[in-house]
């Protein structure tokens, strides 16, 4: 297990308990009361720690090296029954989008999902979560085939964004990720998103359009890093924390701004702690949240998706004056 450096508390107290459990085995004395006393104090240290997080503390912990990613999540929901489909039958198989059809609770779902993946090299062959424009593409293809067999979509967001590279933009980056908006906007099926851990700009906009938008409780989304920010604003990556602060991307002030739809709570410890538990709590809110949308009207679901989104942000009209039009008008 890593820690992060506000997690070392925890950490000791690991080790100690491992420590007296060690002796006990080893000189065959009685340590349970003292390493019962130790794993009260160990919860009660998670409890305070993890109820006192900084918005940089959740960025950090959406990183996590052990932080459970898509696949994970899938293969646990669908109990190993999960169909991966490939290729946007255009360019190529992104690898660092996976989707297909998984069976959840007796109910087939298309899941479509960023993975990042658990080593170097898997990472490099996921492109660290970083899709091009046919792995858009191809999660276009699957949500129509969804759409096609009358099957809710169910997408798992975590990505830095979407890959910056000048081939990505010469095959259309941009254009792939817009027509994702436009058309999940109008997908006359259920769209369940779920953000697992980060949400970063267009990269998470490009299959994060859906009926319920979900945040999972130490996650972030947001147009930009607070790296990134700290970096144009200050000209240093040293005022990441405060940037994060500023951002408003945590979960609870996504919510407070109605940009997502629920919070879905995290295991005292972080999904990184209790991966398996995770795992069934994401799996009952996409069964819950089913089970409400699949009674709503195609017509009635559309409508109500575009209208939230068209809620979002604010908008000021102004009145030309006279002077204004002439000048437009020339």
């Amino acid at each position: 297990m890593t820690y992060l450096d506000f997690e070392r508390p925890i950490e000791d107290l690991i080790d100690q308990i491992e420590k007296q459990k060690q002796i006990g085995e080893k000189s065959k004395i009685d340590v349970s009361n003292t390493v019962a006393e130790l794993e009260k104090r160990l919860e009660e240290t998670r409890k305070k720690i993890y109820g006192n997080l900084t918005a940089w503390q959740r960025v950090q912990l959406s990183r996590h090296q052990d932080r459970p990613y898509s696949l994970s999540y899938i293969q646990s929901m669908t109990d190993g029954n999960f169909v991966e489909l490939f290729g946007d039958r255009t360019v190529s198989d992104d690898k660092a989008i996976i989707g297909g059809f998984g069976s959840v609770d007796g109910r087939t779902v298309m899941f479509i999902a960023q993975q990042k993946g658990n080593t170097t090299k898997l990472r490099q062959y996921r492109n660290f979560g970083m899709a091009n424009p046919e792995g858009y593409r191809k999660a276009l293809r699957l949500m129509k085939l969804a759409e096609k067999f009358n099957k809710p979509v169910v997408t798992l967001i975590d990505t830095p964004g979407a890959y910056p590279g000048l081939e990505a933009e010469e095959r259309g980056q941009g254009e792939a990720i817009a027509r994702n908006l436009f058309e999940m906007a109008r997908l006359r099926v259920p769209i369940i998103c779920i953000i697992i851990g980060e949400g970063a700009s267009g990269g998470a906009l490009g299959i994060g359009i859906g009926d319920k938008v979900l945040m999972l409780e130490n996650t972030w989304y947001s147009v930009i890093s607070p790296e990134s920010c700290s970096s144009i604003l200050w000209r240093s990556w040293d005022y990441k924390e405060k940037a994060a602060e500023v951002l408003k991307l945590t979960a609870e002030d996504m919510l407070k701004q109605n940009l997502i739809d629920g919070i879905v709570r995290e295991p005292v410890g972080g999904a990184h702690t209790f991966p398996e538990l995770m795992y069934g709590i994401v799996k009952n809110e996409i069964i819950g949240h089913l089970s409400e949308l699949s009674k709503e009207e195609k017509s009635s679901l559309v409508k109500k998706r575009i209208d939230k989104f068209c809620r979002m942000g604010v908008v000021v009209e102004k009145e030309v004056t006279s002077f204004q039009a002439s000048v437009v008008n020339e």
